[in-house]
């Protein structure tokens, strides 16, 4: 036998392996045109999309939509800026917090865990309302108009914990953790340099939905602030689609000539670009996260 011998593929190998390729091909190609057609539409004029509609390429180049939306640039940086601020400390300190719990919910030692779980999860069932929560931040813990409310209201998602706990409790074996406690590792030593790193690619999958709930969260800004410095960029351009609608007190600011629908199109550009430029450096850890317990053994 050869040493260098090619391995031969049986027809039904190749034929399921070019249904899958070009399966997969036309499916990524659906999900990636309407975010072309996005784009284009937010380079087009607004008067070329109300005469000719969207299309693949910009058929009247504009940039008139983002210079409606970067009119006020020192606005615009400035809630960029704390909307950046927000998302990286508030996914970091989520992460810890709920990796810490999990920790907890994962110790067999730890009396009324399986109570405190379903407390937890008691909590994503039932709640007191919108009124007595919105009085209980503002009049009781004094949150409203700081920058703390912006940081705790989106920081904890019970959910997480809870996957959390199931990773560790699949992916991390009890004895690894009490042959570190008998070496003389304390609580906290196991888990920053035992847990936390065995739990990478949970935490870069949570990490993503967290920062995608920072990120995207504009309701936080609009409930509990009132001053300009709160202003996150989601809440910024929710009020300027507000003005450019004449659906808010800064609707005789808006002219005829103001872009309308090219507007949202470079809104949704300029709230998704971020997420879009992040996303390639977890997906490792993002695909090994949501794929891991799939094989056992």
């Amino acid at each position: 036998m050869e040493a260098h011998s090619k391995i031969r593929i049986s027809k039904q190998d190749l034929l399921f392996q070019v249904t899958s390729y070009t399966a997969v091909c036309l499916i990524s190609f659906f999900c990636l045109l309407p975010f072309v057609v996005m784009v284009s539409g937010s380079f087009s004029s607004e008067a070329s999309v109300l005469k000719d509609g969207y299309w693949f390429w910009p058929r009247s180049f504009s940039l008139q939509a983002y210079r409606f939306i970067f009119r006020y640039p020192e606005d615009v940086l400035h809630s960029f800026t704390l909307t950046v601020l927000i998302t990286v400390v508030g996914t970091a300190v989520s992460l810890l917090i709920s990796t810490m719990a999990a920790y907890v919910l994962y110790r067999k030692e730890v009396k009324y865990r399986n109570a405190m779980a379903f407390f937890l999860f008691f909590t994503t069932l039932f709640n007191g309302g919108l009124a007595p929560y919105y009085l209980w931040l503002s009049n009781s813990l004094h949150m409203k108009n700081t920058y703390l409310v912006l940081l705790l209201v989106p920081m904890f998602n019970v959910m997480y914990v809870l996957i959390l706990r199931s990773f560790i409790n699949g992916s991390i074996p009890e004895p690894l953790v009490e042959s570190a406690r008998m070496d003389g590792a304390g609580d906290f030593r196991i888990f920053f340099q035992m847990i936390l790193p065995l739990s990478k690619p949970a935490l870069a999958s949570i990490g993503l939905f967290t920062a995608l709930a920072y990120w995207n969260d504009w309701w936080t800004a609009m409930m509990f602030t009132d001053k300009e410095r709160y202003v996150t960029l989601q809440y910024l351009l929710y009020k300027m689609l507000s003005s450019i609608n004449l659906s808010s007190t800064f609707a005789q600011h808006v002219t005829t000539s103001d872009p309308k629908e090219t507007f949202k199109l470079a809104l949704t550009v300029i709230t998704t670009l971020p997420i879009a430029l992040v996303f390639p450096f977890v997906q490792k850890y993002f695909v090994k996260g949501v794929t891991i317990g799939a094989v056992k053994g």
